[in-house]
């Protein structure tokens, strides 16, 4: 994950209070449990994307020895496979 778990709690918590001072979210619980849900969501998210980077570099491996020769830019390959990957797989980036 690209994003520490006190980053995270700082982005819900910023989150939250910006949707309650603009009055366009109303905890139905307490402040802190809406933080807790928006962390959650916001890691269960980051973790999907984490999946499917090591699973566009699992499929990578089998380029390597083009990678390697200078015939594939890894980068290019890297990106064209993972939004190949989301795509199929009904994920948004």
């Amino acid at each position: 994950m690209k994003l520490s778990k006190e980053r995270i709690a700082h982005m819900a918590e910023s989150l939250t209070q910006r949707l309650t001072q603009q009055k366009v979210a109303v905890p139905a619980g307490s402040h802190q449990a809406m933080v807790e849900t928006l962390g959650h969501a916001i890691t269960e998210e980051l973790a999907v994307e984490d999946k499917l980077n090591a699973d566009v570099r699992t499929l990578m491996k089998k380029y390597e020895a083009e990678i390697d020769r200078g015939q594939v830019d890894y980068q290019k390959m890297f990106l064209m496979v993972k939004k190949q990957l989301a795509k199929d797989r009904g994920i948004i980036l």
